[in-house]
């Protein structure tokens, strides 16, 4: 057996834990009972160091080194490429911090749900403080190993070969033309009139509506299920995709269009390259490409006049108890495209939702390169908010700095991704209009022609190449945010 041979059947066998521990984690945020939290915990940090020590293992050096001198494929090379990637990146990590981090996000996110509800900052603050150290901690491993900054070492785990650098011109040229788009949409959206959501929308109502809307985008539920949290994510593995929202029972726009969010996270690992399954090349690109898929399902095809046409029909038939007229496609295009600053990232428009990630990554940023302390975060929290969206959080911890999940396990570097695919799906979408009748095929009903593109441009492609090469045979050319600025406007304007 060849080592590169080793090596995928190595590779294969760390996949299946990584299954496991999918469906456990999937389990504990929709299903566990809350006294089942500590022996969780444990299983999972137990799960964590023994896929740790299986892509640490010593002989996988040498494994390394031998198949990078045999005669591979493309694809062969390509996938060598990323199990490299993933050892050099566990291999730096010494075990105890790996248990220790786990343990420590486990019980910050647990007690989280109840102490973000209580607006308790002081009890969050003495389970996170565990979290941010043993983060700075990785941080800073990650960055000797690398030659990169702190923030950027982690950075690289999400968005492989995107730097701080990049990002702060990124971000820093959308900070100059976004506020003033955001008052000038808010001013011309003031004089419209509109219909919004009252009385009771049962919760049992709204999963039918989703599920039916999950159909028309031809989720597949052989291979995987739509189920509730506290926070809406998509788990699981592509075999097996769990997805869940949120329901409130008071209105149904947000939980709808997040379960729209949710398919296109879930279409895209289902869509991923069957053949490749259990190795690092078949895994999603980057987080930011995972999120281009999510959010060209929810903003770019689900808040286009066609879809909504499709989804104001099928709620005005399953709340066929409310007032007709809140049904109205143009009603529901007012709901969709509704521009408020507001506090909740999740719940936010698509217009000032870079806003809330842009403040987010200065933050955690500045929080992994030892700029700031833990302690700091609301106070910065509030003058950011204060900044870009006019809104004060200071005291309003739930709905500030307390409102994410992805700090309480230590996730920092993640934040960046959001935007990312926002500005990728925008130029997914520009360049599929060259040779796909998009509002043809939604307006039909058969999403089929926009799903075959992504499968083919995108889906398959797994993490075959890297993202700017993945980007630029898709489009044409690498990540260019002016077919983002050019979507918000002409969408908005």
């Amino acid at each position: 057996m060849s080592a590169f041979e080793k090596l995928i059947q190595h590779s294969k066998k760390i996949a299946h834990y990584h299954h496991l521990s999918a469906i456990c984690g999937w389990d504990a945020a929709s299903m566990m009972p809350s006294g089942g939290s500590q022996a969780r915990s444990e299983a999972m940090a137990e799960l964590s160091v023994h896929i740790h020590n299986l892509m640490t293992q010593p002989q996988l050096a040498e494994w390394f080194d031998k198949a990078s001198n045999e005669s591979l494929s493309g694809e062969q090379s390509a996938t060598l490429r990323e199990l490299k990637r993933q050892w050099q990146q566990a291999n730096v990590l010494p075990e105890k911090l790996v248990q220790a981090k786990s343990l420590a996000g486990s019980k910050c996110e647990h007690a989280w749900r109840t102490q973000r509800g209580e607006n308790d900052w002081q009890g969050f603050e003495r389970n996170w403080a565990e979290v941010v150290s043993l983060s700075q901690e990785e941080a800073q491993i990650r960055a000797e190993a690398t030659g990169l900054s702190p923030y950027d070492a982690m950075l690289d785990i999400f968005e492989p070969g995107t730097h701080s650098e990049s990002l702060d011109k990124l971000f820093g040229d959308v900070k100059t033309w976004l506020p003033g788009l955001i008052d000038q949409v808010i001013e011309k959206q003031s004089s419209e009139k509109f219909i919004e959501p009252s009385g009771r929308f049962a919760t049992e109502k709204q999963k039918a509506l989703g599920l039916e809307v999950m159909k028309l985008l031809q989720f597949d539920f052989d291979h995987g299920r739509l189920d509730e949290s506290v926070h809406p994510f998509c788990g699981g593995v592509p075999t097996d995709v769990r997805i869940t929202t949120r329901y409130d029972e008071n209105e149904f726009v947000q939980s709808l269009m997040g379960i729209v969010h949710e398919t296109g996270h879930a279409r895209y690992e289902q869509g991923l390259p069957k053949e490749l399954s259990g190795l690092a090349s078949g895994e999603a690109r980057s987080m930011g490409i995972h999120e281009s898929q999510s959010l060209f399902f929810e903003m770019q095809v689900g808040r286009s006049d066609a879809f909504i046409a499709h989804l104001s029909r099928l709620a005005g038939k399953h709340f066929n108890d409310h007032d007709a007229r809140l049904f109205s496609q143009d009603n529901f295009q007012k709901l969709y495209t509704r521009v408020k600053k507001d506090f909740i990232r999740v719940d936010a428009d698509e217009l000032t939702y870079p806003a809330h990630v842009i403040l987010r990554y200065e933050i955690e940023r500045d929080l992994m390169n030892g700029k700031i302390k833990h302690t700091d975060v609301p106070e910065l929290w509030n003058q950011k908010m204060q900044q870009y969206l006019g809104l004060s959080t200071e005291g309003n911890f739930k709905n500030g700095c307390m409102q994410d999940i992805h700090w309480t396990d230590g996730a920092f570097g993640y934040f960046p991704s959001y935007t990312l695919g926002a500005m990728y799906g925008a130029q997914f979408m520009a360049a599929m209009k060259q040779t796909v009748d998009v509002d043809g095929a939604i307006q039909s009903g058969d999403l089929s022609p926009i799903f075959t593109w992504l499968g083919d441009k995108i889906w398959t492609k797994g993490c075959l190449l890297t993202t700017d090469k993945l980007v630029e045979q898709a489009t044409g050319e690498t990540l260019n945010a002016k077919f983002f600025q050019a979507h918000l406007e002409n969408r908005y304007l």
